[in-house]
């Protein structure tokens, strides 16, 4: 009895869809400013006469609630039943401050609409947010619905989430044709690069990433700026010598310098340029796509060396000390994306393709002596109809399809369900029998019942129904001090 009414209190104060709105209420508040931040100053290649140094730089930027601008030009607030029945998108607009600067000197300051961003219903920026039910259904709408989905065209749409595996993680195991093989998604921004180390039966390690396919891992190591063959050797074998090192660097020994380094790779990668251009676009491929998540400056080049020193280590560790294989399928290894995540990596593309029209449009007018202001030439037709057209077809960046889908509205049971559904990335017509399996880890978590029959079984579930997903990212400096505290040496 006690249960009854405990689990009743829960759902009084609880929504089922809770960590879905909360993940768009954060992307609203947080991730939409952290994204703007991100682009930081716009300089173009072409400036208007009398000018050395032009830039833009975006500002702030904010959400209003949702609005409908009728065929006269008059704006008026729009609820979500109208734009059921009017065919419309429920969606409101999103506002930035641009500054524009010419020689250090402030050239113009001004606020204008970037695009409107369709608006979830139930969350903070819904017309809905804290109605009671007098009034919720006065304005058409069912109390019981728990919101979480968006409108478009009339259309209502929910956004599937997206387990993923955790980034910037490196996942070891023993593969057919390899002694060992590692795979590091490393994503910092709008990159996310793949990285795969193996180790072939010869024992050199070789390593794949962005434009360098199986290079030498030693070779890049030695390019970031780590020459020394006993540095290297002490930092991969600190503890115990692994002979398998001792072969590694004889197949490079007779790469002394950091620069023969760097021409041997801009060979692989089939660069064709002068001297200075080729080296230029080398440490390019090593700054931006080699471990991101470290930095993608000069400045973090010697700790993606070390870092690879000790990706080397963890490998000789499973494929010689019989350390245990990480589990891929162990729920900690996961991550879910929720819409405010899917909206995050959406708008993230979308605003560099707005980035490069402003420049375009900027640079076209300059070269005709026409140019007046930047305001004139920011289109925001351009981010509502990506925005809108990745929502509308559930087609996402990274070539990902089904992102977004019409909700089910069967029975109020199926249109819960609906709302639930956690689908895996990898593809159904596939093996994949780990994926599918029930893992221990799934208790308390997924359902264990709720998967289809057929081939998606146990690649699309369902989120258990008093599941909460976490919204907080590790404070960084937070866990610095801690690992300082129990002894860990900078």
């Amino acid at each position: 009895m006690n249960r009854n009414i405990l689990i009743k209190k829960y759902f009084e104060e609880h929504s089922l869809v809770e960590s879905n709105i909360k993940s768009f209420n954060k992307f609203i508040d947080v991730t939409l400013q952290q994204i703007i931040d991100e682009i930081g100053d716009i300089e173009p290649t072409v400036v208007p006469p009398d000018v050395e140094e032009f830039k833009i730089r975006f500002d702030k930027i904010w959400v209003e609630k949702p609005i409908f601008i009728e065929a006269d030009g008059s704006k008026n607030p729009i609820f979500p039943m109208e734009a059921r029945l009017r065919k419309l998108t429920y969606s409101a607009p999103m506002f930035l401050d641009v500054k524009v600067y010419a020689d250090g000197a402030l050239m113009e300051s001004f606020t204008t609409q970037v695009g409107k961003l369709p608006i979830m219903l139930k969350s903070r920026y819904c017309r809905l947010f804290g109605l009671s039910d007098e009034e919720l259904i006065k304005h058409g709408e069912d109390p019981r619905d728990p919101g979480g989905y968006f409108i478009l065209n009339g259309n209502e749409r929910v956004l599937i989430i997206v387990e993923d595996l955790e980034t910037n993680k490196l996942f070891i195991q023993k593969t057919p044709g390899t002694i060992c093989s590692a795979k590091l998604f490393s994503q910092s921004g709008i990159y996310n690069i793949p990285h795969q180390i193996d180790q072939l039966k010869d024992g050199i390690f070789y390593i794949t990433f962005g434009r360098l396919r199986k290079v030498p891992i030693l070779l890049v190591i030695k390019a970031l700026g780590l020459t020394n063959d006993k540095e290297i050797m002490e930092l991969i074998c600190d503890e115990k010598e692994y002979d398998e090192i001792y072969i590694n660097l004889y197949n490079v020994a007779e790469v002394k310098s950091q620069s023969e380094a760097i021409e041997i790779l801009a060979k692989k990668i089939g660069l064709t340029q002068p001297k200075e251009e080729k080296i230029e676009r080398t440490f390019e491929q090593l700054d931006k796509y080699l471990l991101p998540h470290i930095g993608l400056t000069q400045r973090e080049r010697i700790l993606k060396a070390y870092n690879l020193c000790k990706i080397i280590k963890r490998i000789l560790k499973v494929s010689r000390d019989g350390v245990k294989e990480v589990d891929k399928d162990h729920y900690k290894n996961k991550r879910l994306k929720l819409s405010g995540d899917l909206l995050a990596d959406l708008l993230r593309v979308n605003m560099r393709v707005l980035v490069n029209d402003i420049l375009y449009n900027f640079q076209r007018l300059v070269k005709r002596g026409k140019f007046q202001s930047v305001r004139i030439i920011i289109r925001d037709k351009l981010l509502t109809s990506r925005i809108k057209t990745a929502m509308a077809t559930g087609t996402w960046v990274g070539g990902r399809v089904g992102i977004s889908q019409n909700i089910d509205r069967i029975n109020f049971l199926s249109s819960l369900s609906h709302l639930q559904r956690v689908v895996s990335q990898l593809s159904s017509s596939q093996e994949n029998f780990e994926a599918r399996a029930l893992h221990p880890t799934h208790w308390g978590r997924l359902c264990p019942i709720e998967t289809p029959e057929g081939t998606p079984i146990g690649l699309r579930k369902n989120l258990s129904m008093l599941c909460q997903i976490t919204q907080e990212e590790p404070n960084e400096e937070k866990i610095k001090k801690l690992l300082e505290h129990y002894g860990m040496e900078k």
